[in-house]
């Protein structure tokens, strides 16, 4: 058994507006784990309140070792992440994600990505985030019984992604509330239509494409009420230069998409100051997701 097993998981972003539910990225933004054997469980590295038993990273560990029947040993885990909590760029996947390679690693297991994707999906109760966590890039997940099938697709290196991060939260079981239940077959067809071409922009860089087609019509106008900022924001991203404006997973986080560095700072320069308390990173994609810090 190892001593040490650090791992470090990317931020994602769910839904990358058109593909709700079924599109994620992951962020060159990463939050890092530690899991060494210790003589009782303890948690450092994170606040106060999530230092217990009932810590995801922990729990996700322990859930893994019994899926692999593997006996867990009590772990000193901890955590090194300045990724928003709850705040759409998906820091729960990511501890789940960790828990399990951690468990993974420490059983002496080959890293399986498949088991895993289908582990974390389970946990997840969904795939959008924890699959571009687990294998990088752009994503496209459906579930299937017990397996999850991930399609993953390489981004092309010029897109920026400015996160925009305001000092609330929204709920995901809010935001999952506001969404209509049922829509019309024609809102159906307009959204399909333009999943595929969302993927083909960002594989090939292609600005015009994505600013003509990444324009959700089925979750983002009910969840964008949720964020008092947001249309300041989306207005002031877009006149900077921005191809896409979108809410990262079901917010708070929202992402200003660019095409290169330059207008990205451009973004920047834009809203800073707009909003107190507004935190704003750019981020470009992560082509590896989660991996082993040897």
């Amino acid at each position: 058994m190892e001593k040490t097993v650090t791992v470090a998981v990317p931020a994602t972003s769910a839904n990358v507006g058109v593909g709700f539910d079924t599109l994620g990225i992951a962020l060159n933004w990463e939050a890092v784990f530690s899991f060494t054997p210790a003589d009782h469980s303890e948690i450092t590295g994170c606040e106060e309140r999530f230092r217990g038993e009932d810590n995801l990273v922990l729990t996700s560990y322990r859930g893994a070792c019994r899926r692999m029947d593997v006996k867990p040993v009590p772990v000193h885990i901890n955590i090194d992440s300045s990724i928003p909590l709850s705040g759409g760029l998906g820091s729960s996947s990511a501890c789940v994600v960790a828990g399990i390679m951690g468990a993974e690693r420490l059983a002496g297991r080959p890293h399986n990505k498949q088991l895993c994707l289908d582990i974390a999906t389970t946990m997840e109760g969904h795939p959008d985030n924890v699959a571009p966590a687990i294998l990088g890039g752009l994503v496209s997940s459906f579930v299937n019984g017990t397996t999850t099938t991930s399609l993953r697709f390489d981004i092309a290196d010029s897109w920026r992604f400015v996160a925009l991060s305001p000092h609330y939260e929204v709920r995901t079981a809010d935001a999952r509330q506001v969404v209509p239940m049922s829509v019309p077959t024609e809102l159906a067809v307009w959204q399909m239509g333009r999943i595929v071409a969302t993927i083909r922009a960002l594989e090939t860089g292609d600005e015009g494409l994505l600013e003509e087609v990444n324009q959700d019509r089925l979750h983002e106008p009910y969840r964008s009420k949720l964020i008092p900022d947001y249309e300041q924001l989306r207005e002031r991203s877009l006149e900077a230069g921005a191809c896409s404006f979108i809410i990262s997973g079901s917010g708070s986080t929202m992402l200003a998409i660019c095409g290169n560095e330059d207008v990205a700072q451009d973004v920047v320069s834009a809203v800073k100051g707009m909003v107190e308390g507004l935190q704003v990173r750019i981020c470009a994609a992560s082509a590896t997701g989660a991996y082993y810090l040897e």
